[in-house]
């Protein structure tokens, strides 16, 4: 068989075996449209086209003509994404070509999971991909945006799973010097003390107690079109500071530069695409750790918008840096603002793991957001911005307080600090992702994962009238 990347499609040619997609509701009228042999076959196997089923039907000389998958009922479908990509490990290596009878858009979640469901991680140097079932990509779907996304998607859980102390800021700044060397971007980065020079003292704040220097990225491409200004957190790893986290709390915080791995997926898919659009991303890379010159609680630090934050615990450090990479991005006044960070506890409890919530004041743009999200099957949900609750980030001592007492509307309240680093009248929304998935899915291995960047990519267009 050809050698194809697990994330693209493969070419059609001989030897390729027919995938059959069935689901319970249709199975008996598919089943009419076969042969005796095949229909004895599926019937002597006990296959009900269960979600996830697989079998696999022989020739009279037991050579493997084609699979049969499962695709379980409606309830099934609407519980569960990626039901092909979940199989495709179970079956046999070959290349397959899909029959099925699905609409255009849960086509393209199904042959995106295919895709997806080739990733796995392993620390180490790397090794050649293991040999796995290939599918043609089928027709009606747009094959190569749907390999645009899935190495994006690659890329993210890339830079999520690897360790921390394979993956601080110097090798954050590496992986989007990368990115940008390949799309012939340009990207500026201010280290160190410079950050103080250059009036971004969150940022140093937070990350100078590491002996990994703090830094921010920022990395520009596209000459015409609408400003889009994507900010990612890049905490490349967070002991909570002064305020240290038990070892349990601390165990994944490889990932608190999710969102920098979100925004940066993101922006490659928008690249490879060929947006007209003058995209813009800005990461804070920092470290949070403890030492002599580690932020401390009680500290009153001034942003780069001029506004005083009274610290009430160093472990509530996403919202500093990125305000002041909120605050930087505002003065280039951007059509769209993006910002992306594993950011709160408290939209887990709320949402859980799979749905990250998502702030905006934009009507409109949180409906579009919305109905991508259904769309693409990228789940989100719009939270509010309760003016009510500004309250409890004015600390009285200083204009802002970046960790609340009392524990309520934890993820609210953040997304109120991070508001009052935007310009009025900019669009901008806000999003508290988890991304990791803490136990396999079909096509989503427990580890680092993206959230909400196929909504935004699906969104975006409309609502910067692309």
């Amino acid at each position: 068989m050809t050698t194809v990347s697990p994330y693209s499609f493969a070419p059609d040619g001989h030897g390729t075996k027919e995938l059959h997609l069935v689901a319970v509701e249709t199975l008996d009228s598919w089943l009419e449209t076969q042969s005796r042999r095949v229909r004895n076959w599926l019937s002597s196997t006990g296959f009900a086209a269960k979600s996830g089923e697989i079998a696999l039907i022989p020739d009279p000389d037991g050579a493997l003509v084609s699979a049969v998958i499962g695709h379980g009922t409606a309830r099934d479908r609407a519980r569960a994404r990626f039901h092909l990509g979940g199989s495709r490990r179970a079956l046999p290596p070959a290349r397959y070509k899909l029959h099925h009878a699905l609409d255009p858009d849960a086509l393209a979640e199904e042959a995106l999971g295919w895709l997806l469901a080739g990733y796995s991680y392993r620390a180490g140097p790397p090794s050649p991909p293991a040999d796995m079932a290939k599918l043609v990509a089928p027709d009606g779907v747009d094959a190569a945006q749907l390999q645009i996304i899935a190495a994006a998607e690659v890329f993210t859980r890339d830079l999520i799973n690897t360790p921390a102390a394979s993956l601080g800021p110097e090798e954050l700044e590496s992986a989007t010097l990368g990115l940008a060397t390949r799309f012939g971007a340009d990207m500026s980065v201010t280290y160190g003390d410079d950050l103080l020079y250059q009036n971004l003292p969150l940022i140093h704040a937070v990350g100078r107690a590491s002996d990994r220097a703090p830094r921010l990225l920022d990395m520009r491409w596209g000459q015409t079109g609408p400003k889009l200004t994507l900010v990612g957190k890049g905490v490349c790893f967070d002991t909570g500071g002064l305020n240290l986290k038990p070892g349990a709390s601390m165990g994944l915080m490889k990932k608190d530069m999710g969102g920098a791995a979100t925004v940066l997926g993101l922006a490659q898919m928008i690249m490879a695409s060929g947006w007209p659009v003058q995209l813009r991303v800005l990461i804070p890379a920092v470290e949070n750790a403890v030492s002599g010159s580690a932020m401390r609680p009680g500290d009153v630090l001034t942003s780069r918008k001029g506004l005083t934050i009274e610290v009430n615990n160093t472990d509530a450090e996403g919202r500093l840096v990125l305000a002041d990479a909120l605050a930087l991005a505002c003065e280039d006044a951007p059509d769209m603002l993006i910002c992306m960070a594993t950011l709160t506890g408290a939209a887990r409890a709320a949402l859980g793991p799979d749905v990250p919530p998502f702030y905006t004041h934009d009507s409109a743009l949180a409906q579009t957001l919305m109905s991508a999200s259904a769309r693409v099957r990228d789940p989100l949900w719009q939270m509010p911005l309760h003016p009510a609750y500004q309250a409890m980030i004015e600390p009285g001592i200083a204009d802002l307080d970046n960790a609340p007492a009392g524990g309520m509307a934890g993820s609210i309240t953040a997304a109120l600090f991070l508001d009052r680093f935007v310009e009025g009248g900019t669009r901008f929304a806000h999003f508290d992702i988890y991304g990791y998935q803490p136990k396999p899915a079909p096509a989503r291995p427990k580890g680092g994962v993206g959230q909400g960047a196929r909504a935004l990519f699906a969104a975006l267009p409309d609502v910067l009238d692309l």
